[in-house]
């Protein structure tokens, strides 16, 4: 499975999804980034006259690049029902640096443990300078979509 055949195969849509493009992964690792577009609709009060992306969008993205795209090139081979989804368990994260509107990041993950549809990897998402704006641990599994 090639990168954009992961991207394509990503459960969001255009409005929320954090992924512009995969540059590695394997069964270990993935590195993608994705680009902060000024007119995202959360700036306009986050915060008023000075915005910056807030952390749960950071989350997100971290978690759409390093544990997302990393479980569909995991379960490749099981991509063919339809009824699976991912939902994110838990996060670890420290933020070290704002990203303001038009800002590029480079999230890179490294799978920690996967078993029992369950993946936890650490993430480290990084700025245009090459500086850590988040780093820590995050969870997830896989679960049948209709799953109580």
């Amino acid at each position: 499975m090639n990168a954009q055949e992961i991207i394509n195969q990503l459960p969001y849509g255009k409005e929320f999804l954090f992924v512009d493009e995969l540059l590695q992964v394997n069964e270990e690792f993935v590195k993608g980034t994705y680009t902060f577009s000024k007119d995202l609709n959360f700036y306009d009060s986050h915060f008023k006259n000075k915005p910056i992306t807030p952390a749960v969008i950071l989350t997100e993205t971290m978690a759409q690049i390093g544990l997302v795209c990393l479980g569909i090139f995991l379960l490749k081979d099981q991509l063919n029902d339809k009824n699976l989804a991912f939902a994110m368990t838990s996060s670890a994260l420290d933020f070290m640096q704002p990203v303001y509107p038009g800002e590029q990041v480079w999230v890179s993950s490294e799978k920690k443990y996967f078993r029992f549809n369950k993946l936890s990897c650490s993430v480290k998402m990084e700025n245009v300078k090459g500086e850590i704006v988040s780093k820590g641990t995050i969870s997830g599994m896989l679960l049948s979509q209709g799953h109580e």
